[in-house]
């Protein structure tokens, strides 16, 4: 147990993409993972020969800790608590009548505890737990890994379908070649357009390369990845209670995120990486996966993700919201909400 360090560099993530390692990364992700004070199993048994690992003051200072939350990051756990219980009631109904008898009164009961936002300008809107709340057993469920399923527990076929880095998870109609010409700010006379329906979401999807970008460096590609890649990331994410990171809201906004290193990490993730990575030789080239992350709001938090600018040599954003859920309203800012 003490070959596994408490949190994986972004440089091991780099050295096992480098050789599109997949199976190594994932191995090293889910041991660490699995070791972590994420577990709840590893808090309920001091003798468990895997010892605990304390959360790295890495997590806790990008507001992943598990003494403190945000009342719109609670709101959140609840939400999905909630629909865990209705998702599993017949497929698992004990775990569903878990978060239906624990979770989501610990929650509710800790929610009520919380003061207005104009009571926490201190903290700029963490609320620290406090004694009542851990009467409650807020330290038993929050910030835990309750719920975790996978990509093949949810679609056994994904991998024979779109897997083992064939280019099977995104969308076949694109022209890789124009994308990458318009990165380069080369121009592209080529695009590529299609009709495809997404059953489940009962929509039409358009496949389109964008027109040249003017500005080399920064291009939009619609209709990334086929639909069954689609629903299947959104049911996932959906899902899994990896969610761990709040903003401070009277600083940042408020959303909430997941990152590689703690709990994001399944196989579909990793895959994807690759595969972009493969589509995209010429913009990729030198640059292995470095860090990968996860971000959710809606629009009763108010505020989205400031504008702001990340360190990388290509970052790649991918919006998974279903159509209609970016329609700019008035008073917000639209863009590439």
């Amino acid at each position: 147990d003490d070959f596994f360090p408490p949190l994986i560099e972004s440089d091991d993530i780099s050295f096992f993409f480098s050789t599109y390692d997949l199976d190594g990364l994932h191995w090293a992700l889910t041991n660490i993972f699995h070791r972590s004070a994420r577990n709840p199993n590893n808090n309920n048994n001091i003798n468990n020969k895997k010892a605990v690992v304390e959360l790295p003051q890495t997590l806790v200072a990008r507001g992943g800790g598990d003494t403190y939350t945000t009342e719109y990051k609670l709101k959140h756990d609840l939400d999905q608590a909630r629909y865990l219980a209705a998702q599993l009631e017949h497929s698992d109904p004990t775990t569903s009548e878990y978060f239906t008898s624990r979770v989501i009164p610990i929650y509710e009961g800790v929610l009520r505890n919380i003061p207005p936002l104009t009571k926490l300008t201190r903290t700029k809107g963490l609320y620290a737990f406090r004694e009542e709340d851990y009467a409650l057993g807020i330290g038993s469920v929050y910030n835990k890994a309750l719920y975790m399923t996978t990509a093949d527990e949810l679609d056994p076929d994904w991998k024979e379908r779109g897997g083992s880095s064939g280019g099977g998870l995104l969308n076949d109609d694109l022209d890789w070649d124009g994308i990458q010409r318009d990165w380069f700010g080369e121009g592209s006379e080529t695009s590529a357009r299609t009709e495809s329906t997404n059953d489940e979401a009962t929509t039409t999807t358009k496949a389109t390369t964008t027109p040249s970008s003017s500005i080399p460096g920064v291009i939009v590609i619609d209709d990334l990845l086929t639909p069954q890649t689609l629903s299947l990331l959104r049911r996932l994410l959906l899902h899994n209670t990896h969610w761990y990171q709040t903003k401070t809201p009277l600083e940042f906004g408020k959303y909430v995120g997941s990152y590689i290193d703690d709990g994001l990490h399944d196989p579909i993730f990793l895959e994807l990486a690759t595969q972009l990575h493969k589509a995209m030789p010429r913009v990729m080239s030198g640059h292995d996966l470095k860090y990968m992350w996860a971000y959710k709001y809606d629009s009763e938090f108010e505020s989205g993700i400031n504008l702001h600018a990340d360190q990388a040599a290509v970052n790649v954003n991918i919006w998974l919201s279903m159509e209609g859920s970016d329609l700019e309203e008035e008073g917000y800012g639209g863009g590439m909400a």
